[in-house]
């Protein structure tokens, strides 16, 4: 079976909304897909919110030996590159670090605590 990744047309008349889908080549354009991957909206005006790919299951039908066609090929790579790609998730901000005194510190300081008191009492 010939296995392609390519675009299947979805939306109304003058405003495209495209699936990005994982398809037999003998299907029909909006026939029925093996897995759908990823969206490609041309109509955004931001670039960086045009494209949305689940970048690990493309690399898994590329690797399988699914073709893709020139504009997908040409999505995925500046998906890749992060030209589109880069916004989509920022960086997890690391917490803020606070430092705790080590648990065997604090044990000795109790028990000297504790020994001072009955010594007085």
């Amino acid at each position: 079976m010939a296995v392609r990744i390519r675009m299947k047309r979805m939306g109304r008349t003058h405003r495209p909304f495209y699936r990005i889908c994982v398809m037999d080549a003998r299907r029909p354009r909006d026939g029925e897909a093996i897995e759908e991957v990823g969206t490609y909206d041309p109509m955004k005006t931001e670039k960086s919110d045009r494209v949305t790919l689940k970048i690990d299951r493309v690399e898994h039908w590329l690797s399988v030996g699914a073709q893709p066609t020139e504009k997908v090929a040409v999505l995925i790579r500046k998906f890749k590159e992060n030209d589109w790609g880069a916004t989509k998730s920022p960086p997890p901000m690391a917490a803020p670090q606070v430092k705790q005194a080590p648990a065997a510190e604090e044990a000795p300081a109790e028990e000297g605590a504790e020994a001072t008191e009955s010594a007085e009492g």
